[in-house]
């Protein structure tokens, strides 16, 4: 039975309060075989009894399903937290924010893909499904989402000196765009843009949110890692278009969120293909590139999203296309979907 196969059964097993398993947490610390046994060595920083009962018991019944184990022993290493916040610790300084349920991260490791576009629409069609949905422009350099949003408000603080999100269309919204004017430029180092992140992550009032949407910036630079090592990411959601040019970077995205223990909901192929008024398909940007590497990963295909006018035209014009009703729109429609099936997992 190889390790592999131990730790998808393991993934299964939820941290008691929480949606994510212990896997994607970074608890379980070690996994032994041979000699008739399976040995698996979880550590738990926690001052509730009940969470290592919880875990050791879901763990066994988790590895009973499998067959050819011999004995099996679940060893729990019990540490006491270094906070009160409740979550299992997994990097140093990473925790929830107050508030959000569950933080999910759109990402790609290439530019021009239409990610902030996805992130946008996603948001949208969440809190069509009657979720309380927030999102984060991440990216610093790039910050588009108040154009797609139409918002040109200039967010105030509150009595706690935390930032008020903008609000449109349902969520609340915070971006670098609502803070420059529009012709000016982020002059920034890498620590100063790290800084920034964790003030729009930390000192923002979200409030209670069922999602936070974050949208990060292109490749796997320092803001994506601070990002992950800040705050407890649910899950990122990969955004690719379907040539080998865009897959070869959303294999590398792919590769970081699996090196800090993000799991992975899913990819979303955009541009995936464009039809004309007589309903003739015309793969631009390749056909099904992002369908086969979704297979290869053994990840969901979340949604395909045609090309279609009015996905640009709402984009500049402050009206997300997931605003319109999907049975008028195939890329409203697939943004719904993907929504949905996001909900439904977690």
């Amino acid at each position: 039975m190889s390790t592999d196969l131990i730790k998808q059964a393991l993934s299964r097993v939820s941290y008691p309060g929480f949606s994510r398993d212990i896997v994607s947490f970074g608890l379980v610390k070690d996994i032994r075989t041979g000699d008739g046994e399976t040995v698996v060595s979880i550590q738990v920083s926690t001052k509730d009894p009940e969470v290592p009962e919880r875990i050791f018991k879901d763990c066994h019944a988790a590895l009973a399903e499998l067959p050819d184990l011999g004995t099996v022993r679940v060893e729990i290493d019990v540490q006491n937290p270094p906070d009160s916040t409740g979550a299992p610790s997994t990097v140093e300084g990473q925790s929830s924010i107050p508030g959000v349920k569950q933080i999910i991260a759109v990402a790609s490791g290439k530019g021009g893909v239409g990610k902030s576009t996805v992130a946008s629409n996603l948001a949208i069609a969440l809190a069509a499904t009657g979720s309380r949905v927030g999102l984060c422009d991440c990216d610093l350099y790039g910050p588009s989402i108040a154009m797609m949003f139409g918002s040109h408000e200039r967010p105030m603080a509150n009595e706690h000196e935390e930032i008020i999100p903008i609000e449109a269309h349902g969520l609340k919204l915070m971006s670098m765009g609502f803070l420059l004017e529009e012709r000016s430029p982020v002059i920034v180092r890498g620590p100063m843009a790290t800084r920034y992140t964790q003030q729009f992550l930390r000192q923002v009032a979200w409030g209670e949110l069922d999602y936070l949407i974050l949208d990060l910036p292109p490749g796997t630079g320092d803001i994506q890692l601070t990002i992950a090592q800040t705050v407890s990411v649910d899950g990122a959601v990969i955004v690719t278009t379907p040539q080998e040019v865009a897959l070869i970077d959303a294999r590398k995205a792919v590769s970081m969120f699996a090196k800090v223990n993000v799991p992975i909901l899913g990819l979303i192929e955009n541009m995936a293909w464009f039809e004309c008024d007589h309903g003739t398909r015309y793969a631009i940007f390749g056909d099904g590139g992002g369908v086969r590497e979704a297979e290869k990963m053994n990840v969901p295909m979340l949604a395909r999203i045609p090309i279609e006018p009015p996905v640009r035209e709402g984009g500049d014009e402050g009206r997300p296309i997931a605003l319109t009703p999907p049975d008028q729109s195939a890329a409203s429609a697939a943004f719904h979907a993907a929504a949905q099936a996001i909900k439904d997992r977690r």
